[in-house]
């Protein structure tokens, strides 16, 4: 490269220098300012939000949402300053977001059935349900996905689609819910006396709630016992500490009663020890 060559190439770049690196700079400056009062403003649109009491899952999200959609403004703007078409890039966008939107139509399913889940309400944190015969206390309800904590304390995550495709049993909107336990009685004893027995037993638990009534009935008969089944309303919470509670009190029920257990390996009556 000889020096004509390159005191061409200089005064090139020279130009294009002065006509780039304004813009440049420009668009940097409105890039940080942008940022910095996108920031500013999504926090009080957050503000007006947590005002209007629309709860915390929808104004997080919104939040996030206009958050998003301002920095996304603030980015194609300084983007023009550069001499970029924002009709351009707001076709590319679209072409993108379309190609993406069919490769992710999952995705795009359960952010739709999360915002159905946050405006509609059909649970809350906090609530007990049973969701795609899964039952805990709702943890969390994100964008693609609810959060349950089982009364064994497993944590189980549901993508939003399959809770919204399916039946949602909301425990708590009443505030109380049917402990279903099953307890083995020999063909021998009396059921009258055994049903008495154990509804003493309901009634000598505190946790079980007061003045709801139990159900207490035979549910099936098996090779060596009935099977009685024994429903006390109780609050969610109490869920496993109802359920050991009520078994206990009725095991002792039963040895003070005198209510005899058949055994798998013969039809032969035992006592029960307290």
């Amino acid at each position: 490269m000889n020096s004509e060559q390159l005191e061409f190439y200089l005064s090139k770049a020279m130009d294009w220098a002065v006509v780039f690196v304004p813009k440049v700079l420009m668009a940097i400056l409105v890039l940080i300012v942008g940022l910095f009062i996108a920031k500013r403003v999504s926090a009080g649109i957050k503000v007006g939000l947590q005002k209007a009491n629309l709860g915390i899952e929808i104004t997080e999200f919104l939040g996030s949402l206009f958050e998003l959609l301002l920095k996304a403004i603030v980015v194609l703007f300084a983007a023009s300053f550069i001499g970029f078409e924002i009709s351009t890039l707001l076709g590319v966008l679209a072409a993108a977001g379309f190609a993406v939107g069919l490769a992710l139509q999952g995705f795009l399913g359960n952010f739709a059935s999360g915002l159905t889940i946050l405006f509609f309400k059909p649970y809350r944190v906090g609530d007990w349900v049973k969701v795609s015969d899964h039952f805990g206390k709702v943890n969390s309800i994100q964008i693609f996905n609810t959060t349950l904590e089982t009364p064994n304390e497993k944590t189980l995550i549901i993508p939003n689609g399959q809770v919204t495709d399916n039946i949602i049993t909301n425990f708590s909107t009443k505030g109380k819910i049917r402990l279903e336990l099953q307890v083995s009685m020999p063909y021998e004893e009396s059921f009258p006396k055994v049903k008495e027995v154990i509804q003493g037993a309901l009634d000598n638990c505190d946790i079980i709630m007061k003045g709801e009534s139990s159900q207490i009935g035979i549910e099936s008969y098996d090779s060596h016992n009935i099977v009685v089944a024994v429903r006390p309303f109780i609050h969610p919470d109490n869920y496993w500490n109802a359920t050991f509670e009520v078994y206990s009190a009725i095991k002792k029920a039963f040895s003070e009663n005198g209510v005899q257990a058949a055994y798998s390996e013969g039809v032969e009556l035992g006592k029960i020890g307290a």
